[in-house]
């Protein structure tokens, strides 16, 4: 079950934290989330999950930037979120995928108790203008049934800054030999 936007009102300060928010920020079913001033670009041709790749930064000027097709971009939330008990999902907002600007396309369930800013993957179809402190994605609640632990660690936990993919992590010698135990080609 999804929760509405007086639910959401409701557990601000205690099931949610959203830092900071602003007085328009909260829709029907969510809140909307700002873009910071800064991106990650990969510098790699070719990306390769078994390891970690080079990127660069891009400082996002007032007069905005131009996303270029065929490239991926990451950027961050302005916002730091803490959640207790339900489950946080991002999504893009309809109004930038009208422009061609696709955030999260594949969306982004987060975990129980995830703390942090979100990391959102950008690309667009044609060339497109975004500023920083845009409202990019939104962030909606899940209530989570039947129990569940808060998700205390892991590759991404406590982030304050645009986080590449840590992929490679999982797929390093320690994951090699474990794939072997159980029975699949490294």
């Amino acid at each position: 079950m999804m929760l509405s936007a007086d639910e959401i009102r409701q557990r601000l300060g205690d099931d949610i934290q959203i830092d900071p928010i602003g007085d328009d920020a909260i829709n029907s079913n969510g809140v909307n989330l700002r873009l910071h001033d800064e991106l990650l670009v990969y510098e790699e041709i070719v990306l390769d999950a078994a390891k970690p790749n080079r990127y660069r930064r891009l400082a996002i000027p007032d007069e905005g930037l131009i996303l270029q097709p065929g490239l991926l971009y990451l950027g961050r939330t302005v916002e730091y979120t803490r959640t207790r008990g339900l489950v946080p999902m991002i999504q893009g907002r309809s109004s930038l995928s009208r422009l061609g600007l696709l955030v999260n396309p594949s969306g982004t369930l987060g975990d129980n108790g995830y703390c942090g800013t979100w990391t959102v993957e950008m690309h667009c179809i044609q060339p497109v203008r975004i500023y920083a402190g845009m409202q990019v994605c939104q962030i909606a609640y899940l209530q989570l049934l039947g129990g569940g632990e808060n998700y205390d660690g892991g590759k991404y936990q406590n982030s304050t800054d645009i986080q590449v993919s840590q992929m490679y992590r999982e797929l390093g010698p320690e994951a090699d030999t474990q794939q072997m135990k159980l029975g699949f080609e490294a």
